[in-house]
């Protein structure tokens, strides 16, 4: 079963969100023209604006930075680790959604890139083509059947769902980082990883067309539909190199 991994669009809700930090801002619609899945647009477009305003400012110079001075191997190392730490979580859902399979293979992949992979710098479950779903509490409620509900951009942590939002609690106490003792290290490392994934978004923004705010949305809606389905609903609309939002994840 070929793993369908998760870039800017939906890769665990915190790499995910971060797609809302490349889009500006743009007017808001009449009201005739919005979107039925997006009622709270306009509060949508200020949050919006306000995660790009902090992502230029901050965000983006500092992922720069760090891709500039950090070799590439460096790099990916980084992203296996923090894959490998999703691990867990997809287990646990796995479990919950009655994907008894897919919960070995998660379990498997972490075990193995956890020893054998020094610590999940090296993805070595994927070498020996161990690979799943990831599953994330905001699908398992999918699953569950709890309809997603409206759109709603988080601040600082960008495109969500009234269901994907009710998920991120379950989320956070199944992620092995939220239970290190020592505040420093655990800043430092999700600090670590927020620019990591923010580097990796650096070369995608071109490709977003017209009203980057309505780009990201859709993009995002289809996507997560995607994956609660497990693509009963079609192909993934992002699974080919023109839209490979994956260990690169988007960006400016």
């Amino acid at each position: 079963m070929d793993r369908q991994r998760k870039g800017p669009l939906s890769r665990g809700l915190a790499a995910l969100a971060l797609v809302a930090l490349l889009a500006g801002c743009a007017s808001t619609p009449a009201p005739e023209e919005r979107h039925p899945d997006d009622p709270w647009e306009g509060f949508n477009r200020r949050v919006f604006a306000f995660n790009d305003a902090v992502d230029r400012a901050v965000l983006k110079p500092v992922a720069r930075g760090y891709r500039t001075v950090t070799p590439q191997p460096v790099q990916t190392g980084v992203g296996n680790f923090f894959a490998n730490l999703g691990e867990p979580r997809t287990l646990l859902n796995s479990l919950l959604q009655g994907k008894p399979g897919n919960a070995g293979i998660a379990g498997a992949r972490f075990v193995i890139n956890t020893t054998v992979g020094i610590g999940g710098l090296w993805d070595f479950a994927t070498h020996m083509e161990i690979t799943g779903r990831e599953e994330d509490f905001g699908q398992t409620l999918g699953v569950w059947g709890v309809g997603e509900g409206a759109y709603l951009v988080l601040p600082f942590l960008g495109p969500s769902t009234v269901r994907d939002t009710t998920g991120l609690p379950a989320d956070s106490y199944t992620y092995p980082l939220t239970y290190l003792d020592d505040d420093e290290v655990r800043y430092a490392l999700l600090a670590l990883r927020v620019v990591d994934t923010r580097a990796g978004l650096l070369d995608q923004e071109e490709m977003i067309r017209g009203d980057r705010y309505s780009f990201i949305r859709d993009a995002y809606l289809q996507q997560r539909r995607f994956e609660v389905s497990d693509g009963e609903l079609g192909e993934d609309p992002f699974a080919t190199d023109e839209f490979d939002f994956d260990d690169a994840d988007f960006a400016d």
